[in-house]
Formats: structure tokens, sequence, C-alpha cells
């Protein structure tokens, strides 16, 4: 009840904008299929279960096929009220994606002008720093960009080679987690080792969590030999938002490949072990992740095709005869050709999004919301080529040859295999969509880990990092298929709508309630997910209008064929209106929003405040950061204190921070 009453401002404020956008998507998809289905149930159902002059049983014993356009005759009268229902849902969709554009545009343009002034609106991340015998890294950036941007430029910070220094804080700190509830006041235990003779001293648990790896950074870290540290590109700050939007935007070099500049991400977002790959790798980089993909998606065949297999009971009982018996059992024939297949899928497609992952990080992205945006297209394309693709124009590995060998066959055979699919694609949306929304309530993941955590590991408290994010890169994905199933099944067998609605309104309460009360937001992309959204939905428009003109040009209709022309040109048109009015805020942020946010800070006196904010923004040991300065406020408040009593003396150890800490205090 509290999520279905919560408001769009609690979600922006409890999961940011991208939340927001997410169920955008939900809501869309239930207006859209609202439409669709008051015209197809009422209109184009009752026209195929009466295609043909045949003798109807019960509703209830009929077989999908009856619902479905392959049962219109051909050269009908009736093929009219399909290509109606195909211009309803397509303006319908276009109308709604027009104002949902309109609005998340505005929602971003919101969120960059009212959102408090952040680091990473005057910070370029700089890469491809050319190496030099004479200069470090750092000289060279300080003296590139104090020669060409004298005005504006601030400052930098260099990213460093995270090595011993980084995965010493890290196991430092959790074991930390480990020890801190045990008993501080620890008997030294001597003891000769096993291997050498020599003598081993048992642990000690230090009263400050940060003194085990003080001396070991002040070793590794902070001494002359960080020059050798350095990676090729540092964060470099800007006096204002604008002129760092221009230093990123403009080629700096000759050489594209050197002084690569781009938009910093949100320090929270900063993916810091991919910072450290050479740039000129980068393209190396995407050029392997796609074939990967690629390779991983015909792997994939191998299971698509064993469950497709399933589904046609006549080759599955000539290639295992002793299944003849158990199949003639009606039970067992629905359960084997039915539900099996959709289940068997949905197991395999679960290895998908950690693949995929993966690959999003082996591509060199900079920023976690980068990688996640870029598994999810990856995702995206790897559902609709599996799950659909594959399944209707596939029975076989012998047929899969045969169909893509005639590429220009590709839409009659959609038009022919979508139709005779649609029972498979309704158990999909009951197996895969329904009971993901179940095993989303569940967690059932995460139950097992913090089980594990807690009852095989010992771990009692809760670490930071086991906080759940959105899985955006999986569910966005799932809803957008399902958008594609609900659009090319429509007007093919409107049976589907009613299951695909049953979703939608599950999955509104599902994720308003996990994103209001389950994940926490640690980054977000500001809206950058709606364009996956806005041209895979286009794309579905389009693939279901060339799906119904191979349907109406198979079924003999030329009245219908030809008013389904003028509506592929028309929505490909609309995109490319919407690309021109929309997707450039997208990309680029205004000049003039960012002059004016600029001149608001001056105004009120934010911009000391501000540079403060960015010398500590962008650190990659933030243990050290906070280290060092909370040593520089305490000599810089002790020697207040010390200015405060002159002529008072002070022995050595009133100097020492934690001392005077205790002054302060005092």
């Amino acid at each position: 009840m509290r999520a279905w009453q919560a408001t769009d401002e609690e979600i922006l404020a409890a999961g940011g904008v991208d939340a927001v956008v997410f169920m955008r998507i939900v809501v869309f998809s239930i207006r859209v299929f609202i439409i669709a289905a008051m015209i197809c149930i009422l209109l184009v159902l009752p026209v195929n279960y009466y295609g043909q002059d045949m003798q109807h049983k019960q509703i209830h014993a009929e077989s999908l096929e009856v619902f479905t356009i392959g049962n219109v005759k051909e050269g009908s009268k009736w093929f009219w009220t399909h290509c109606l229902a195909l211009y309803v849902i397509s303006c319908s969709a276009c109308v709604l994606l027009y104002f949902e554009y309109e609005s998340i545009t505005k929602m971003r343009l919101a969120h960059i002008t009212g959102s408090p002034p952040s680091p990473s609106h005057f910070t370029v991340l700089v890469r491809g720093i050319p190496w030099s015998q004479d200069h470090s890294y750092s000289e060279s950036v300080e003296k590139f960009f104090s020669t060409y941007y004298p005005a504006s430029y601030v400052s930098h910070q260099m990213v460093y080679r995270a090595g011993t220094v980084d995965k010493l804080m890290k196991d430092a700190e959790k074991m930390y987690r480990v020890l801190k509830t045990v008993e501080p006041q620890c008997r030294e235990i001597s003891m000769p080792c096993c291997l050498c003779g020599g003598t081993t001293h048992s642990f000690k648990v230090l009263n400050n969590e940060a003194e085990s790896v003080k001396s070991k950074i002040s070793d590794d870290g902070l001494q002359p030999a960080q020059r050798e540290k350095e990676r090729p590109a540092a964060f470099v700050f800007f006096r204002t938002r604008y002129a760092a939007v221009v230093a990123a935007q403009v080629l700096q070099s000759s050489n594209p490949m050197l002084w690569v500049t781009q938009l910093a991400p949100e320090p929270r977002d900063v993916y810091w072990s991919n910072l450290s790959i050479p740039y000129k790798q980068i393209w190396l980089r995407k050029i392997a992740t796609l074939l990967g993909a690629i390779v991983f998606m015909f792997v994939f065949l191998v299971p698509v095709t064993f469950v497709q297999g399933l589904t046609q009971l006549d080759q599955l009982s000539h290639t295992f005869p002793f299944l003849k018996g158990i199949l003639r059992q009606k039970f067992m024939n629905q359960l084997v050709t039915g539900y099996l297949p959709s289940v068997i899928l949905m197991l395999f497609l679960y290895a998908a999004p950690p693949t995929m992952m993966l690959f999003s990080k082996v591509e060199g992205n900079v920023s976690r919301s980068g990688r996640k945006k870029s598994a999810c297209i990856k995702v995206l394309y790897f559902t609709i080529w599996n799950v659909f693709f594959v399944n209707i124009l596939s029975g076989s590995i012998i047929r899969q040859l045969s169909v893509f060998s005639s590429v220009r066959d590709i839409p009659t055979q959609l038009a022919k295999a979508v139709p005779t699919q649609a029972t498979f694609f309704t158990t999909y949306v009951l197996s895969s969509g329904w009971a993901s929304l179940s095993f989303e309530v569940i967690q059932l993941f995460a139950l097992l880990r913090n089980v594990f955590r807690k009852f095989i590991l010992r771990i009692k408290e809760e670490s930071s990092n086991c906080a759940l994010s959105f899985p955006y890169h999986t569910e966005i994905p799932r809803l957008l298929l399902f958008g594609l199933l609900g659009f090319t099944c429509s007007v093919m067998a409107p049976l589907i709508l009613p299951f695909l609605l049953v979703y939608f309104f599950l999955a509104f309460l599902v994720y308003r309630n996990q994103i209001l009360h389950v994940y926490v937001s640690k980054y977000e992309s500001g809206g950058q997910f709606w364009p996956i959204v806005h041209n895979t939905t286009i794309f579905s428009l389009v693939l279901t209008q060339i799906i119904a003109l191979g349907v109406f040009g198979i079924k003999r209709s030329p009245v219908a064929s030809g008013f389904t022309i003028p509506l592929i040109f028309f929505t490909l048109l609309f995109n490319e209106y919407c690309r021109q009015r929309f997707s450039p805020v997208f990309k680029r942020s205004p000049a003039q929003v960012l002059i004016e946010m600029d001149r608001q800070d001056e105004q009120c006196g934010r911009v000391e405040e501000i540079y403060d904010q960015l010398r500590s923004a962008y650190c990659q040991f933030p243990l050290i950061a906070r280290d060092l300065s909370t040593s520089q406020d305490l000599s810089t408040a002790g020697n207040t204190w010390q200015n405060k009593d002159q002529g008072s003396s002070q022995d050595p150890e009133s100097l020492k921070p934690g001392n005077q800490l205790v002054k302060l205090n005092e």
C-alpha cells in the first residue's frame, strides 16, 4: 500500500532520476497495452476466432492457434480490422513516447540545475597523457592546462597504479570488521615457525583501524616513488562548469589519441581500476568484447535449439521413440511442450547478465553507471536475439542454417512463425515474468549470501558494500523484451495482452516497493537509460509493422499491405524528430543552463566552498585523504590554540595530534 501511494517525488528522493525513469517505462507499458488490449480483444480477436468456416468447440477447449491471425482465411475482407488496430497501437505508442521523452528531458535538466554543486560539474577526466623523460605525468598535466587554460584551470589529481596500497587498505578494512568484536587485550604468544624455526608472534588488535596501514602507506604511497606509480590519467579541476564542458568537448591535440578529455563521473561513480588502462587499448578492448559477446550469443544457440525441440512434439517423439508412451499422456504432453521449455530457457538466461557485465568491465568503462549501461545494451541485444528471433526462426540447427541463408525471406519467415509461437511466448511471460517478480520480492540470492556471511563466516556487522543497488542491466532488458513481445503479438495473437498487463501491474507495485525500501542508490546516470528505451520501442513498432506487412502479403490482402507501408515511414520519421529534438540533451549539457548556474554560485558566494570540495572529492585512496586532512586540520587548530596561549610552554607530547584533539575538546 505504501508503494502504491508513493509519489514520483518520493521515488526521486529514494532512487534518483534513474529510478523514476525505470518506473516511467512500466507506466508507459501499462498505458499502451491497455489501449492495445481494448482494441485487439474487442475487434481483432473475434475476427481471428471466426476467420475460418469450421465447427468450434467450447472456448476453454480451443487451442490458442484458433485465436491467432493464422486462423483467418486468405483474401478475407476483414483484414482492415488488423490494419486499423496496427494504426491505433502505433499512433498511441508514438504519442505516449513523445510525452514521456519530453517529461524525462525536463526532469534531467531539473536534476542538473536543482542539484547542489557537484565536483563532477567542474571536473574533466584526461587520459592519454604523453610520457616525457623530463617531466612526470603530473608536471605535464599542470604545464599543459596552465598554458592553454590559464584563466579557468584550478588544479588536478593524478591517478595512481592501484597495487599494494589499495589491496592493503581493502584487506585491512575487511579484517577490521572481522576483528572489531575481539577483546582488545590479547596476550602475545611466541611459538617456533614450522618452516624456518624462527619465532612468530600472534596478532595484536590496534586501537585505531587506520594504524595497521599507516606505516605501509608512508612507505609505498607518499614517497617520491609515487612518480613511478602515476598513470597517464588525471582529474583536472576548472573554475566554472562551462569551462569544464568546453574542455571536455574540444579536441585537445592534433593526435586524437593524446590528451583525450571527457566530463568526469561523480566521485562515487568512478571505476578506479579501469582508469589505469592505457587509452590506446580501449578500441582493441571494445572490439574484443564485441566479438566475445557475439560468440557467446551463438554458443547460446545450443540450449535455445534444445528448448525449441521440446516445443515440437512430432520431432521429439521421432528423435526419442521411448518417449512416445509418456508423451501420450495429456498432462505430460502439456508439461513437456508447454511449460518446461520456457523454464529451461529462463534458467539458461540467468548466465547472460553477469557475463555481459564482465564484458563491460573488460571494455574499459571509467564509471560504474557507464559499465551498467553498456551491460544493459548487451543484455538487451542478447535477450531479444535469443528469446525472440532464434525461437521463432529455428526448430533445429539444420533449419536455422536454411533460414539464415536466405536473408530476403526473413520477413516472410517472421510472418509465418510469430503466430505459431504465441503459445510459447505466453508461457514465457508467465514463467519468466510473473516468476521473476516473486524472486525480486524474495531476494533469494541476497538472502543466501546474508545467511552465509552471518552463520558461516560469522560476520555480524553489516557492511556498506553489501547494500543492494538496483540491477538496471537485467530489469530494463526484461521490460523491453516483454514490450517487444506485446507489440509483435498484439495483432497476431491478442490473448497474450491480458497476461502482459497483469505482469506490468504487478511490476508497478513490486519495483516501487523495492526502490523505496530495498535498494540503495549509490550513483546514477541522470536518466541515460531512456534513449535506450525509446530506440528499442521504435524498433519493436517497426518490427511489428514489418511482420504485419508480411502476414498481409501471405494472406493476400493488398489493401492492408498498402496501408501498412506508409505507417513504417511515419514511425521512422517520428523517431528521427525525437532524436533531433531530445537526444542531444542526454549527450551534452546546454551552455545556457551551465552559465546561469555559475552566475548563481558567484552571487551566493559558494565559489570558495566548491574549490575546497574539489581538492578532496576525487581521491583514489580515501583512507589517506582522511588521515591527511585530519592531520592538516589538527595542525591548523593546534597553531590557533597555541597563538591564543602565547607565552605558555609546551612539551613535545602536547604537540601530538591526539593530545591536541583532547585540548581542543576541552
